[in-house]
């Protein structure tokens, strides 16, 4: 198959596009606004329908009610914006319907810069509206892998009728790495849904949509088909990348960008002689606990890095079960770590543990 030289942005629009992805609704943010500029020219080309909304709040309603179609449709945004949608993304988990979230994450809090971060983590996977729902959370670390990811975004929501969220950063948005697309899905292969999508009663029964009951003990009946749903997918979508694993005393975790940064701090340190390996969380819900605990019967230390304040940590601590030291380093405001800092940081750390 051909490589194409493509900046992560496109890639991933181009991926959905492939994916079946007809439907598209977006508000412009750096660093993702060449998502919606890509997709405003490809769209028409494939018999698609672009529409930029006034603001983010408009765009999740508009993803909402396209979803209730059953078509793949999809949004992105950056860190504030996706703030925005947050109460709409609380209605479509609740309403159970497949769609797509990109979040190409930037410094924050509050306005912050448009420089790469892993600030929305906690927004990501523990459910940044109300009520107990999730999203399928995928964290792509090179923009091959963002391609790849958005196709099984696609296919997961379809599968489980829940939003799935690609939760990239600015680097991963803005770099250019040669990628090989997939071919373009036939759309009378996709995913039916007739039998609850809004398409029209005609010779049918209605069909209905809802994210919502009055009555308390149905509501209860809803939230506990929603955790059946959860705990299906935790048994069945944990995702993860290992490297230089075997014999590792010494245990680096990251995701995305860091991921990839972590792959040459490993090789640093096995060159001096000290075994370290790797762990990357591709879904960083549901997260790959499972294998995490295992690993972390064979090391004497994990360390994590983000770039974040240490939001990825707890969920690391909660996976290991206080069987390992887990230590932490991390910058903020979009600073991107350099791996002599991180060399430096695990060093001092193995120093006095």
């Amino acid at each position: 198959m051909k490589k194409l030289m493509m900046k992560g942005n496109e890639a991933i629009a181009e991926s959905a596009i492939r994916a079946g992805c007809r439907l598209y609704f977006a508000y412009p943010i750096t660093p993702q606004s060449e998502i919606a500029e890509y997709m405003a020219r490809r769209l028409p080309e494939v018999g698609g329908v672009f529409l930029q909304t006034e603001s983010e709040i408009a765009t999740v309603n508009m993803v909402y009610g396209a979803a209730c179609t059953g078509k793949r449709v999809m949004t992105s945004t950056s860190s504030p914006g996706f703030s925005l949608m947050q109460e709409g993304i609380s209605y479509i988990a609740g309403a159970e319907l497949p769609c797509v979230f990109v979040n190409v994450v930037r410094g924050g809090p509050g306005l912050g810069n448009i420089q790469p971060s892993q600030g929305d983590y906690f927004q990501a996977v523990k459910g940044g509206g109300h009520g107990d729902y999730r999203l399928i959370v995928l964290a792509p670390s090179t923009l091959q892998e963002a391609v790849d990811l958005t196709q099984l975004a696609f296919d997961l929501a379809d599968r489980y009728r829940n939003p799935v969220l690609i939760l990239a950063d600015g680097m991963i948005g803005q770099m250019m790495e040669p990628v090989e697309l997939p071919e373009m899905r036939d759309l009378s292969t996709l995913p039916d849904h007739s039998d609850w999508a809004l398409r029209g009663a005609r010779n049918r029964e209605p069909h209905r949509i809802a994210a919502f009951n009055i009555d308390p003990v149905g509501l209860e009946k809803m939230n506990k088909r929603l955790q059946e749903k959860y705990r299906l997918i935790e048994a069945s979508e944990q995702r993860w990348e290992e490297y230089r694993v075997d014999g590792a005393e010494y245990l680096m975790v990251g995701y995305g960008t860091i991921g990839r940064i972590l792959k040459s701090v490993v090789d640093s340190l096995r060159e001096e002689g000290i075994p370290a390996g790797l762990f990357r969380p591709v879904t960083l819900w549901p997260f790959p606990k499972r294998r995490l605990k295992e690993l972390a019967k064979k090391v004497q230390l994990i360390f994590v890095v983000e770039m974040s304040s240490g939001q990825m940590v707890e969920d690391v601590q909660i996976s290991v079960e206080g069987k390992v030291p887990v230590h932490f380093y991390g910058r903020m405001g979009g600073v991107v770590p350099t791996p002599e800092e991180i060399l430096f940081a695990f060093k001092e750390v193995r120093k006095w543990k």
